[in-house]
């Protein structure tokens, strides 16, 4: 029997103390909670109550529904009293892959199960279906759309102070192009490809003039028309690139021994951080340094980033009209011609100088400009070392948010144009997650 005793720490004592002794031994039928499929159930909800009030799928849509989005509906044909299905709202598309960008996931496919499945998604949609093709398309064919969404977003973020162009921080990031590197070849090797892929062309021509005795049939032929045109026109394209990549930065290789991808023809075989080589492109991005959210983004077939401090600053002019005071770069930014451009511009460069440079450090060369020189004797103060500290904590970051969380580890796309739209898109649902954070009010 159990006794109430006050002057135990415990409060009921049942006993004598158990600690280290064996446990109880049980007996019986082992009992469990198991699967009953066949039992009905009644579930009435409206789709408006699938998520709660404060969740950020409305925060996404809320965010959007400040911005005027009719360049979306740009090459809609469902109009007037023409015949046609009605299109998919475009603030539908654009919050879905916001959305799912913001989760990690970049599979048209995967999302459009999401949108039959799961809460967040079927609010968003309304209860409609939206097939991945659908979900493709749009998210690749808004290029200019999604520019202007990204220079709305940011022109409200200045006008209510959350976003100056005071300081700013710029890197790039090697992401994993969608080609293989055994899709690379050399000239002789890209034009038999061309040679067989005509080939292709022309019977898959011939099938489809052939009556197709199904439907489904003909909806084959013409699936493989368009891959065997699509393989034609890639191989082209690489023809092309060949051309480029023999004057750039392969021109010290011999003429025959350049390759391009049959794959992805924009694609640059490139240095990636763990030290190995694959195809892949450079995304450039700018990050305001007060409120961390990206001013600017941009994609490249470069390998390294010497020169792409100007055209980033011509970018941020386009696309907010002013440039900003300081540019905070890394080490692979800094070559004296681009450093003497940006600071003949108004614009204070912190770069680190050479490691292997001796004497004073703020000490000009002989060939220094006066840009330069500046550069020098403000990077070898200890108020810069401090304002320099601010680069690894904001654009490094933002470039880590969007690789771990937001799905850029490698693109699902191919071509430099679509790479830029999941480029835009990603910095979109980047700079949504960090408005929604920062609970700044539209």
């Amino acid at each position: 029997m159990c006794r109430v005793s006050m002057s135990h720490d415990m409060l009921f004592d049942c006993g004598d103390d158990a600690e280290g002794q064996p446990e109880r031994e049980v007996s019986g039928d082992v009992r469990l909670r198991r699967a009953n499929r066949e039992q009905s159930i009644m579930w009435a909800c409206a789709i408006d109550e699938l998520i709660p009030a404060d969740h950020r799928a409305r925060a996404f849509w809320e965010l959007l529904d400040t911005f005027d989005l009719s360049s979306f509906l740009e090459g809609i044909r469902s109009r007037g009293q023409h015949g046609g299905r009605p299109a998919i709202d475009p603030q539908v598309l654009i919050c879905l892959w916001l959305y799912a960008t913001s989760e990690g996931v970049g599979s048209a496919r995967h999302l459009s199960r999401l949108v039959d499945r799961d809460a967040p998604y079927r609010w968003i949609a309304g209860g409609m279906s939206v097939s991945a093709h659908t979900l493709s398309d749009f998210r690749v064919g808004h290029q200019k759309a999604l520019d202007k969404l990204l220079t709305d977003l940011l022109a409200m973020l200045m006008s209510s102070g959350v976003v100056s162009l005071d300081r700013i921080a710029q890197d790039g990031t090697r992401v994993r192009a969608n080609a293989g590197a055994a899709s690379f070849r050399r000239e002789r090797s890209i034009k038999e490809c061309l040679r067989v892929a005509k080939k292709q062309v022309e019977a898959a021509l011939a099938e489809l003039e052939a009556p197709a005795s199904v439907d489904t049939e003909k909806v084959k032929k013409v699936a493989a028309a368009r891959a065997a045109q699509g393989r034609t026109e890639r191989l082209q394209k690489a023809l092309t690139e060949l051309e480029e990549l023999r004057g750039g930065s392969q021109k010290q290789k011999d003429p025959e021994e350049v390759r391009a991808s049959s794959t992805d023809p924009d694609a640059r075989v490139m240095k990636q951080a763990d030290g190995g080589y694959r195809p892949a492109y450079n995304i450039q991005g700018v990050v305001d340094t007060k409120s961390r959210i990206i001013v600017d983004v941009a994609v490249t077939k470069k390998g390294n980033d010497y020169e792409e401090m100007e055209p980033m600053l011509d970018r941020v002019q386009d696309r907010l009209g002013e440039q900003p005071h300081e540019l905070l770069v890394d080490g692979g930014y800094a070559k004296k011609s681009c450093i003497e451009a940006v600071e003949g511009r108004g614009v204070g460069v912190y770069a680190p100088q050479a490691k292997t440079r001796k004497g004073d450090p703020a000490k000009p060369r002989w060939d220094d400009e006066e840009g330069v020189a500046r550069w020098r004797r403000r990077m070898a103060t200890p108020e810069a070392a401090e304002v320099y500290k601010e680069r690894a904590s904001t654009i490094e970051t933002a470039f880590g948010d969007m690789k771990q969380h937001r799905g850029l580890r490698q693109l699902p796309v191919r071509g430099v144009e679509k790479a830029y739209s999941i480029a835009l898109l990603t910095t979109l649902a980047y700079n949504f997650v960090r408005v929604i954070s920062l609970g700044v009010t539209t």
